[in-house]
This record gives structure tokens, C-alpha cells and sequence, in this order.
């Protein structure tokens, strides 16, 4: 699988630290990373659910994640895969490279030119490389902190970009970040197969955006949740998950105001009605997406029972009732 032939020339100046990972008890497989790189995440991460995860950097060749994966597809290991890969590549001694397969078998490539301070460690399932570093420590602390974290694939990265840089991480700073965990097995949708896809592209605490947005995220996947129960006739289950998914989003009432909808469709009006008024006090726009989506046959019928049932939900939220068109009987 030969390489662009000016592959040393036009490599990216993708100094970083980053993870691959593939989760022991789910088997999800992702990969995250922090750089002083306006956009790193356009480049660095690629993983595909029932494949493997990459991250390319150093002078990155973002070739070597789709070729990568395109091998591992094949039927090659993690070693196998980079193996090929480095072995065309006539800029490899700037490349930084790992790639953790479906199996949790990983590999890892630290060219002898990646800039100082670089490095890797490798573990069970997992590489956490790095290059351009303030100080040495930047992998093992990675590691460590990986191998200590509980809970979801997508927090322990989090956690172990959050370790390079308490020990100093990018000797430039910080400037984005990104995140990319995919299911265990694909589906034949790719589009489905992303369970978290995040990109910081620029800002001045790119892990704390990191994080939040990952809390958002989240919050429509508990949303999404409770419009499981409630298709389901669980409405407790729909409750508990709607006001998770509220708590997370914060400041942000669309989850409130589609969660309140959901309630209010299938006859939970008096449960959905203080929400409502939380979502029309902070922006009255919402009213009017309330009142358009009868017309659209969303959530709320085009007929007497659904302008019927908009009335209700704005006399009893406080808000001044306006013509509803035509249909108002």
C-alpha cells in the first residue's frame, strides 16, 4: 500500500498527545486528543465501529486512518496494519501512530524525528502517545490515570487527556481537542454506529469544552431514552430520563421543550405543562414552534384536538393566546 511520495513534505504539524482505547466490558473502541493545533480532530482520530480506532500526529499523515482501518478491515492485526503502513512511508520517522483493533490488540509507531519531549506507553487495550511535550512524564501519566478510571469508554479518555495536561501537556499551550467512540459491532450505518462524536476546533480550555459537550451529548442520549419509554408506555422510566437529560443540558431548553412535547402528545399534559413554562419564559420563540408543528403533523395532530390542545398548553403556561390559523375550533 504505497503513500503519497511527498507524504515527509506535506505532513500536518499535529504535535499532540492523544489515546486509543477499546473498552474491555462493551468492547466500544475510541480515541481522543488535545493539541495546540487549531482543528486537531479533523486529522488526528478515526475509528470505526467493529474495526478499530487510530490516532495519526507528530507531522501526521492523515492517511494512516483510513488506510489503517481499510486493513484491519481486511483482516490484519493492529501490528500487522501499522506495520504496512510505516513501512511505505518514506516521512515515517515524523510520524506518530497508534491503532487499537476490535480484538483490544494494539500498536504504536514514534518516528525518531517526532519532536522532544516524545513518547508512548501501551496497555491492556490501549496506547497514549505524545510529542512536543514541556516535560517526559506526559505518557506514563496518561496511562496511569487511564488504567485508574471507572465508568464510560468516553469519561476515562477525558480523563486521561485531563492527566497529560496537569503535567504540563503541549509545550505550546492548548487550542483544541476531540473525541470519537464508535459501537462494538457496526451495524451497516455508519451514521448510527458514532456514539460520541466531539470536536473543540478553538478555544482556550479546550478539555473544559471537552467535557461540556460531552454533558450535552449526553443529554439528548437520555432524552433519546425517554422517547423509548414513553413509545413503550413506561412513563416513569420517560420521567426519570427526561429530567436527567434537562439537568445535563443546562441553559439549553430545546431538550426541555421536545421532552415537554413528547409528555404532552400522549396525554401527560399536567407533567408537561411547568415545563413548558420554563422553556416559554427563557425564549418566547418557542411558543411559535408550538404552534407550527400541527401543520407539519408533529407530535401534535392538525385537527380540532391538536389546536385544542396547544390552547390548553398556552393558557395554562401563562402565554397570550394568538390566532392559531384556520384550524382553531
Amino acid at each position: 500500500m504505497a503513500l503519497h511520495k511527498d507524504h515527509e513534505k506535506t505532513g500536518r504539524s499535529m504535535h499532540t498527545f492523544s489515546i486509543v482505547a477499546r473498552d474491555a466490558k462493551t468492547g466500544m473502541l475510541g480515541v481522543a486528543v488535545q493539541s495546540h493545533w487549531f482543528s486537531v480532530g479533523a486529522d488526528v482520530g478515526w475509528a470505526e465501529a467493529g474495526v478499530g480506532a487510530v490516532a495519526t500526529q507528530s507531522f501526521a499523515e492523515p492517511a494512516y486512518g483510513p488506510k489503517g482501518l481499510e486493513l484491519i478491515r481486511q483482516g490484519k492485526s493492529a501490528s500487522e496494519a501499522l506495520g504496512e503502513l510505516v513501512s511505505a512511508d518514506p516521512g515515517e520517522a515524523m510520524r506518530q501512530v497508534a491503532i487499537v483493533d476490535s480484538h483490544g490488540r494494539v500498536a504504536v509507531h514514534t518516528g525518531k524525528r517526532c519532536v522532544e519531549y516524545a513518547g508512548h506507553k501501551t496497555g491492556n487495550g490501549y496506547s497514549v502517545q505524545a510529542n512536543l511535550m514541556l516535560k517526559d512524564t506526559v505518557p506514563s501519566a496518561m496511562a496511569k490515570a487511564f488504567e485508574k478510571s471507572t465508568g464510560a469508554l468516553a469519561d476515562r479518555l477525558v480523563v486521561a487527556l485531563d492527566a497529560a495536561q496537569a503535567v504540563g501537556g503541549d509545550i505550546r499551550g492548548k487550542q483544541s481537542a476531540s473525541m470519537l467512540v464508535v459501537k462494538a459491532q457496526e451495524s451497516g450505518k455508519p451514521w448510527t454506529d458514532r456514539v460520541i462524536d466531539l470536536r473543540v476546533d478553538d478555544n482556550p480550555e479546550p478539555l473544559r469544552e471537552l467535557r461540556r459537550l460531552l454533558n450535552v451529548a449526553r443529554s439528548y442520549e437520555h432524552a433519546n431514552a425517554g422517547d423509548a419509554a414513553m413509545a413503550k408506555n413506561d412513563f416513569e422510566t420517560a420521567k426519570k430520563e427526561y429530567r436527567v437529560a434537562m439537568k445535563l443540558a443546562g441553559d439549553n431548553v430545546e431538550i426541555a421543550f421536545w421532552s415537554a412535547l413528547t409528555l404532552a402528545s400522549r396525554g401527560r399534559v399536567k407533567t408537561a405543562l411547568p415545563i413548558f413554562k420554563k422553556v416559554f419564559l427563557a425564549d418566547s420563540n418557542w411558543v411559535q414552534v408550538l404552534k407550527r408543528l400541527p401543520k407539519a403533523d408533529m407530535a401534535i395532530s392538525n385537527d380540532a384536538r391538536g389546536y385544542s390542545l396547544i390552547k390548553r398548553i398556552l393558557k395554562e403556561t401563562g402565554q397570550n393566546q394568538r390566532a392559531l390559523g384556520q384550524n382553531t375550533a
